[in-house]
């Protein structure tokens, strides 16, 4: 699995000993519920996301290179584990970012990241992400990174309130 980097983060993969940072982040209710997960209740929880949701091959922390500390999770998935319909060659960009972080442009440099990974290591053609429509600073990070709005929105009901607003659908082409 590769690492990544840019100026200020790197993208790798989760570590056990991650555990405690995931927990410090993932615990605060202002952060899961936008992404579509329910805020972690012990580090012990945090650990077993570890090693079930995040340990596979498409899945990254996002570390803050100053500190080394954990501070998101960047990852994609490929066409069947999507939330919405994506073609064979595609895949759906999904992150996060720990609240002490946010509006300082570090998810923007992770998702550069992640897409130049997808389009010239993975070879996919498309690809998609979606936000909550009441968390628009999310939907401005992914137009940032040269997503368009499709006009197309989703209920994801298995998403934690995903029955509670519906998501926006976002594209992005290979060019």
């Amino acid at each position: 699995m590769n690492t990544m980097q840019s100026e200020r983060i790197l993208l790798r993969p989760w570590l056990e000993s991650d555990a405690e940072t995931l927990y410090k982040y993932a615990s605060d209710p202002d952060v899961g519920p936008r992404a579509g997960w329910p805020p972690h209740k012990s580090a012990e929880e945090s650990l077993e996301i570890i090693r079930t949701v995040f340990h596979n091959d498409h899945t990254w922390a996002i570390v803050l290179k100053e500190t080394g500390e954990a501070i998101g999770c960047m990852g994609y998935y490929p066409h069947g584990e999507s939330n919405i319909h994506i073609g064979e060659q595609d895949a759906e960009l999904g992150y996060w970012v720990a609240k002490p972080y946010w509006n300082q442009g570090l998810c923007t440099e992770a998702l550069r990241l992640m897409i130049d990974y997808c389009f010239n290591q993975m070879r996919f053609q498309t690809l998609w992400s979606d936000f909550f429509v009441n968390n628009t600073a999310s939907g401005r990070v992914m137009q940032k990174c040269g997503f368009h709005d499709t006009g197309e929105t989703n209920w994801c009901s298995h998403l934690y309130h995903g029955e509670e607003a519906p998501v926006k659908i976002m594209k992005l082409e290979k060019e």
